[in-house]
């Protein structure tokens, strides 16, 4: 490959997470442990108190990020009122599991449109449809696996979120995490939250796609993707809330800094999806569905189930661009 298309702080996700020895006490290095102590945790906006579910059942997965559905069929029309709560619980949990929902392709994209329209990702596999993105997988890597990320943060919008439903569910494994990166950012240390303000960052499609494709195929993919800059801390739209929004996967550098100040602020920030706290584990069964906000968090799938299949197919709601 050539140097131009190695991009820094991440040409390997697993170098990138991995921390660097600790600054000294007076350093501008960052001190990229993890940082000790109570967490943070809020779902919802400070000042915003929870309320009720009217239409259906919440069950909390955990204590900030996460809930199963119970209480509705998805196979049944969603109307305003339904689709309304929904999204409150989409915005409070940042993930949303259902559970016996035996709904095709075709029923998974209806669900989809009504939060706005379908996009595609012309990298991964398509199923019956181009805007069904089809993850079928049993061989041993490569693949699109083990990487905590945010879904096509190499566009001008990346997506508003995405539904995912599992085809075939392997016996043991094949689990897929979510990262709260509004508490990500809640968490961060006061001189951090400093360096960052107002900074922008360096979106490129290379770092996460390079093993997979040759390098003629991603040039061609770098000129009708070109990097794009985001900020490194994203208001969500309708929340309102700050979000952690740099991802080893497709983040190469921050804006203004020079290089060796960008990698190392940008192994600290990757490092903060790991923080347990801030995570959900959602363990897969047949007719398991899973719907996720790409504005408020990080996902990441585990590779655990070879030989095993695991067939997935996930439908993606076009965003608004960052800011």
């Amino acid at each position: 490959m050539s140097p131009s298309l190695t991009p820094r702080a991440n040409t390997e996700a697993v170098e990138a997470t991995r921390p660097a020895k600790p600054a000294l006490r007076g350093s501008t290095a960052v001190d990229t442990a993890l940082v000790e102590g109570p967490r943070t945790l809020r779902r919802l906006p400070e000042g915003e108190s929870p309320r009720p579910y009217e239409l259906f059942e919440v069950r909390p997965l955990g204590a900030l990020i996460g809930a199963e559905i119970h209480g509705i069929d998805l196979r049944e029309e969603i109307g305003e009122e339904l689709r309304a709560e929904l999204n409150r619980a989409l915005l409070e949990f940042k993930v949303v599991f259902f559970r016996d929902q035996p709904i095709d392709s075709a029923r998974q994209q209806e669900i989809a449109r009504l939060w706005g329209e379908l996009e595609t990702n012309p990298f991964i596999e398509q199923g019956d449809d181009v805007h069904v993105a089809r993850f079928a997988k049993s061989e041993a890597p490569p693949s699109y696996e083990n990487v905590w990320h945010t879904d096509v943060t190499w566009r001008e919008a990346p997506a508003l979120g995405a539904i995912l439903r599992l085809v075939e569910v392997p016996p043991v494994g094949g689990d897929t995490m979510w990262a709260d990166m509004a508490a990500a950012y809640d968490n961060l240390p006061e001189e951090i939250k400093e360096r960052i303000e107002g900074r922008t960052a360096v979106h490129d499609v290379i770092p996460g796609f390079s093993r997979f494709l040759d390098e003629d195929r991603l040039l061609e993919w770098q000129d009708r993707f070109p990097p794009v800059e985001h900020p490194v801390v994203r208001t969500h739209p309708e929340t309102g809330r700050r979000t952690l929004f740099v991802n080893v996967s497709f983040t190469t550098r921050i804006v203004g800094m020079d290089d060796a100040e960008s990698d190392e602020l940008l192994r600290f920030l990757f490092q903060q999806a790991h923080t347990p706290e801030f995570q959900v584990r959602f363990r897969w069964e047949p007719n398991s569905i899973a719907f996720w906000d790409n504005r408020a968090t990080q996902h990441y799938a585990v590779n655990d189930y070879h030989p095993h299949p695991r067939v997935a197919e996930r439908v993606a709601i076009v965003g608004d661009r960052p800011f």
